[in-house]
């Protein structure tokens, strides 16, 4: 019996399979399934974070009050030009990428390893801009006192400049033990012990009649209440319960804890992407000095790590927005 093969052409068409379906390598393909599915996993985190923002929009801490700071610049409040410093950086990384991509095209081995160092040197000084954030976010700068139902009350002059609880509180010596698992209450460690007590800040208060006590809910401009100068005394007095210093993911002075426990979270996971594309980058680097690529006459690695940075600066445009600008 005669068997009629029936060519359908497929091996000319783009989907017809092959080693490279969709005119794409495996390896390459394998990067896009990879990337799509961190894509989802950052859009999930994301969106927690707009809902939370929502749910407590009337208490939300204000970015243009909490990213102030720059380096070498103690005392200056600038908002968002250091966080705008680090977006610059890692943009102007993505572009050296493509330019590194590009030259592999050309099989230009010497513009690929300059295009791949300045890539890299981008990737360190964002991660370490990233690093001197979180410890200024952490050790904090004017703190606050956290009331009995976990709101906050932060200090102004009668201009609404914060003022710093350390420049105004009266300390007076005292003793305390720090609570430890051996000795404490319930069996439960203790934080590291505040600079001052509540009292030595209700002291602070009396004595400095130019100060007031603003809350974290925002009025009908979008600025947070502050409130009259016996209205600020007799809040601290009857509501206050620690102070706080900085933020960590318990305690917050700038607003919400759970403002702290996202950026923390979605920055942190960020920033050990952008790491994990540095420590990437690297070993293509040396590959790329060492000649692998040129022998191997292509340079698809660096567009595949390529394609890994290029989404990492994607995902920080993202973030940028949703923590800094909204």
């Amino acid at each position: 019996m005669n068997t009629t093969v029936i060519n359908t052409g497929t091996e000319g068409k783009t989907w017809g399979g092959g080693k490279e379906p969709l005119n794409a390598s495996y390896g390459k393909m394998m990067m896009w399934f990879f990337i799509m599915s961190d894509a989802l996993t950052f859009s999930g985190f994301l969106a927690a974070y707009g809902f939370s923002r929502f749910k407590f929009i009337d208490s939300w801490p204000i970015a243009d009050e909490v990213f102030t700071h720059v380096p070498f610049m103690h005392g200056q409040e600038l908002p968002m030009i250091y966080v705008a410093f680090m977006t610059f950086i890692l943009i102007m990384s993505s572009v050296t990428m493509v330019l590194a991509v590009d030259a592999g095209h050309h099989l230009d081995k010497n513009k690929v390893s300059v295009y791949m160092f300045l890539t890299i040197i981008g990737g360190i000084i964002f991660v370490g801009s990233q690093a001197w954030e979180w410890q200024t976010f952490i050790k904090g700068e004017y703190g606050a006192v956290q009331t009995r139902s976990g709101n906050l009350l932060q200090f102004v002059d009668a201009e609404g400049h914060r003022v710093a609880i350390s420049d105004f509180a009266i300390a007076t010596p005292h003793e305390r033990t720090q609570h430890e698992r051996k000795n404490g209450l319930w069996f439960t460690d203790e934080g590291s012990l505040p600079m001052f007590t509540v009292d030595e800040v209700v002291k602070g208060l009396e004595a400095n009649e130019n100060i007031l006590v603003r809350t974290e809910l925002l009025n009908a401009e979008g600025q947070k209440t502050v409130l009259s100068r016996a209205e600020s005394v007799n809040q601290l007095k009857s509501n206050g319960q620690l102070v706080v210093q900085g933020a960590n993911l318990h305690v917050n002075e700038y607003g919400k804890p759970i403002f702290a426990d996202f950026f923390f979270f979605i920055t942190g996971f960020h920033g050990f992407h952008v790491f994990s594309g540095i420590v990437l980058n690297i070993i293509i680097f040396f590959n790329v000095l060492v000649g692998t690529y040129e022998k191997r006459k292509s340079y698809e690695m660096v567009e595949k790590v390529g394609l890994y940075w290029h989404f990492v600066d994607l995902v920080w445009v993202f973030v940028f927005t949703f923590f800094y600008l909204v």
